[in-house]
């Protein structure tokens, strides 16, 4: 198969005109006419992530953060994003990215994040236009409502968090859930307007804790943390189009967090 095959295929789960204004998803580098020997699934693209697709004989590397985000004035390996960059095309290695197209359709990343946590009714937070099922973060229900600390204990164990941050505990119990992977202090005020008991996302900051008014329990379990089980996304999408392909998950560790 081609690598423009499966991107196609890729693409309509997840169209790229749905992608925020920033972003950058989509073919980074590579040929699409190119015959795939095997692909690699990675949150991040790093130089290392590269090295380990060199070393199995990877020819894509499909990323949920796009390498490049701003625009790049040369080529020059002085900086991470050049060096990732001129070892993938010197290998022959493409590389496709599926950032926020892949945020905003129900069953993305969002509906990852749901799957992990068994919730039940879902609708998209901040639907775009008149699509319902197209848009940011998801709002939904535990099939039975749970004590507030229980329910975060289930949330560090399940994201393999090394720690959470959260608001006040103005809930005794959670019923209803707003989530939203990746940074969404954004959809704060969506989650407290539409009475969910919980958000749960990342990078939230200081004085967005304020927002809450005691209302709502903010929870920042961590960027990578929130969207790491994206990768098993790639690989149900990559394996039903291509059953019995060789499709791997990076071993390498990209979160560029550390906790003590």
């Amino acid at each position: 198969m081609q690598i423009g095959n499966l991107i196609s295929y890729i693409n309509d789960f997840a169209p790229l005109y749905l992608q925020e204004d920033y972003d950058n998803s989509g073919l980074i580098c590579g040929d699409l006419r190119e015959e795939i020997k095997s692909v690699l699934l990675t949150i991040d693209i790093t130089e290392e992530v590269i090295d380990e697709a060199i070393k199995n004989g990877d020819n894509l590397i499909i990323s949920h953060h796009p390498l490049i985000f701003n625009a790049i004035k040369n080529i020059l390996p002085n900086n991470y994003i050049n060096r990732t960059l001129i070892k993938a095309i010197k290998n022959n290695i493409a590389i496709f990215s599926a950032h926020t197209n892949l945020d905003s359709v129900i069953n993305g990343v969002n509906g990852k994040i749901a799957d992990k946590l068994n919730l039940i009714n879902r609708k998209i937070l901040q639907p775009k236009t008149d699509n319902i099922n197209v848009g940011l973060g998801m709002i939904a229900y535990l099939e039975t409502p749970c004590n507030t600390m229980r329910f975060l204990k289930k949330i560090k164990s399940t994201f393999k968090c090394e720690g959470i941050r959260y608001s006040n505990i103005c809930k005794s119990e959670i019923s209803k859930v707003a989530i939203c992977g990746g940074s969404g202090a954004s959809l704060i005020k969506e989650a407290l307007k539409q009475k969910a008991d919980i958000y749960i996302t990342g990078d939230i900051k200081y004085h967005e804790y304020f927002i809450s008014e005691n209302k709502i329990i903010l929870a920042d379990i961590g960027h990578f943390e929130s969207e790491q089980f994206t990768k098993e996304i790639f690989f149900e999408l990559v394996t039903k189009k291509i059953p019995n392909f060789a499709v791997r998950f990076s071993e390498v560790k990209t979160n560029p967090v550390n906790y003590l």
